[in-house]
């Protein structure tokens, strides 16, 4: 037999689906802005290991010369990033949902558990009750990361009206590279988020559309009792 089982509220559904556009935008725009000076690498000695990005790369994605468009994106954008994520944080707090989302005291033991078990080095997971301890540490770093992409965001938007904060951030050029930082971290995340849900199937990508997951009810697989 199977089962429904019910995963996501309609809320929690609404916030993820809506903030997955508005964070693809505001990636597309910033590397609009990020053209017009983009001194980042990677570097050991004289060797250059990584830049980000050779120029190549925006003619490809023709980013070139769109300085203006992306700014105008850009800050359009960091409002409503801004809006959907207040509000969840809002949502998480008022449902009680921020129960099953912050890290507990054993989620940095279930996460190394869970990394084993990834890479093929563990036969089974650890049991989780609706996120296991390594999307417990994941989903609240990525709340972390968006109060601080909009702090120095404002810090480097802003840096004279919010000198304050330009400065409690390590000064103008510290803001851009921290903002950068986070971007790539977005991406990371993205990333091994989408190799995670491909990897468990289409079950765990219907739940965060419909709300709930069909599973099999082992009950209905018990064998008869010998005595009837």
């Amino acid at each position: 037999m199977k089962k429904i089982v019910h995963k996501h509220p309609l809320a929690i559904r609404w916030f993820h689906w809506i903030n997955f556009p508005i964070l693809f935008i505001m990636i597309w725009s910033g590397l609009l802005i990020y053209w017009a000076y983009h001194p980042y690498k990677i570097q050991v000695g004289d060797a250059v290991l990584i830049k980000f990005f050779p120029d190549s790369f925006f003619q490809f994605l023709k980013l070139r010369r769109r300085l203006a468009e992306g700014m105008s994106w850009h800050f359009v954008f960091m409002w409503l990033f801004t809006i959907n994520g207040i509000l969840y944080v809002l949502y998480t707090f008022i449902s009680g949902e921020w129960r099953f989302l912050l890290p507990n005291r054993h989620s940095f033991r279930e996460a190394w558990q869970v990394t084993l078990h990834d890479l093929g080095l563990r036969k089974t997971a650890p049991p989780q009750v609706k996120y296991n301890g390594a999307q417990r540490i994941a989903y609240t770093a990525i709340l972390l990361m968006g109060i601080g992409s909009l702090l120095t965001g404002l810090a480097i938007y802003k840096p004279t009206q919010f000198s304050w904060l330009t400065t409690l951030t390590g000064g103008y050029e510290t803001a851009r590279l921290l903002h950068f930082a986070l971007t790539i971290g977005y991406v990371l995340f993205f990333l091994i988020h989408i190799f995670q849900v491909v990897r468990t199937g289409w079950n765990n990508f219907q739940a965060m559309v419909t709300g709930f997951e069909v599973e099999k009810d082992n009950a209905g697989l018990l064998p008869p009792n010998p005595t009837n």
